[in-house]
């Protein structure tokens, strides 16, 4: 068996004063997975950090500009037969303006801003749920460890 570190998770969020929303995307019917609400995933190029990787798949998926990232101390992982192999997965958040409009790439069919309870209804994932509830810990608080996980773009 092999482990594999060559994908990344990236929740987008928006946030006001009084709430945080959460951008959920709807695959297309002809992607694998088809028809699952998610947030941006996508796999590493070789000449990229994990965080790059996060604002290039955001810009290719949703055409939004990234204000701030945040590592999640959190990781996602998988076990794949085909290959008998565990993907482990580093979990980001990325926090957009209030005024910037969505723009699908063809990877996705509809998307939602949606409350922290509704995203984690959604996503099919046990793990995407618990990283929601980690991220609302950390922003709904205005948690001082956010400055710990905070990644300089």
């Amino acid at each position: 068996m092999i482990t594999k570190t060559n994908l990344i998770e990236a929740h987008i969020l928006k946030k006001t004063e009084k709430e945080i929303k959460f951008l959920i995307m709807k695959r297309a019917s002809n992607e694998k997975y088809p028809n699952i609400w998610q947030m941006v995933t996508g796999k590493i190029k070789d000449e990229e950090k994990a965080y790059q990787t996060v604002i290039r798949e955001i810009k290719e998926e949703t055409n939004l500009n990234i204000d701030e990232i945040y590592t999640v101390p959190n990781i996602n992982s998988f076990y794949d037969d085909t290959d008998d192999s565990i993907t482990i997965i580093p979990v980001f958040v990325a926090v957009v303006s209030q005024e910037q409009k969505v723009r699908l790439s063809i990877e996705h069919s509809e998307y939602k801003w949606v409350s922290v309870n509704k995203a984690k209804k959604m996503f099919a994932w046990p793990g995407q749920r618990q990283s929601v509830d980690i991220i609302e810990e950390y922003f709904s608080l205005q948690s001082e460890n956010l400055k710990f996980i905070r990644v300089g773009i």
